[in-house]
């Protein structure tokens, strides 16, 4: 894995993860959104690594193998949807700065970051080719039309029922199909740990395409 790079811009400064060496196709990136206690003014570094697949024990999947871009909103709160475009900007730019593949884009997110997955999703279609909401805190207003694994938890749990109906999940088979639901019976923060270290799911976004990039 390369070092971790702060990356100054406005309004959102990020961190960048891109793979050693030279690849012979386009990388897949991923972009993650974090929840509520991981904005500014908590330092971007210990922010976005507190969880998500740039924390320290999470699997090596996705740094070994894709761009990860980790923003960071400038103050706490369930609002990744004012900065839709940025995220969009910013995800675009490292396309083209690193050699990130469009049709192997992937948002995922944690809590209220999770939340702006789908927010991001919803208002931005043909950009993202899979989505990997963690524990998020609120239903969806509409079904994005993507492939979604959704890693749930003691706060997505609440509302079960109405996450599974709204995006139509259904539990994870051996293969996972392009809809799935896993709880795993964690608490909030266990619930991030435990998805994080996956592999099977980072597998699963890989064999994801978007046909419209």
């Amino acid at each position: 894995m390369s070092d971790l790079r702060v990356v100054e811009a406005s309004p959102l400064r990020y961190l960048l993860s891109v793979p050693d060496g030279a690849p012979d196709d386009p990388r897949p990136v991923l972009c993650f959104l974090h929840g509520y206690d991981e904005a500014a003014p908590t330092e971007i570094i210990e922010g976005v690594t507190r969880h998500g697949p740039l924390r320290p024990g999470s699997d090596g999947v996705a740094t070994r193998e894709m761009i990860v871009v980790a923003p960071q909103l400038p103050a706490a709160g369930d609002i990744w949807r004012r900065y839709a475009d940025v995220v969009r900007d910013i995800v675009s730019r490292v396309q083209a700065e690193h050699g990130g593949g469009p049709a192997r884009t992937y948002l995922t997110g944690f809590s209220f970051g999770g939340n702006g997955v789908f927010d991001l999703a919803l208002c931005q279609p043909g950009f993202w080719a899979a989505l990997w909401p963690v524990d998020p805190t609120r239903v969806p207003g509409g079904d994005p039309g993507l492939p979604v694994w959704m890693s749930s938890g003691e706060v997505s749990r609440r509302g079960e029922g109405r996450f599974i109906e709204q995006l139509n999940l259904a539990p994870a088979t051996d293969p996972p199909g392009d809809r799935v639901y896993v709880d795993q019976g964690m608490d909030h923060v266990g619930t991030a740990t435990l998805a994080y270290q996956d592999e099977r799911i980072y597998r699963w976004l890989l064999a994801r395409r978007n046909p419209d990039a």
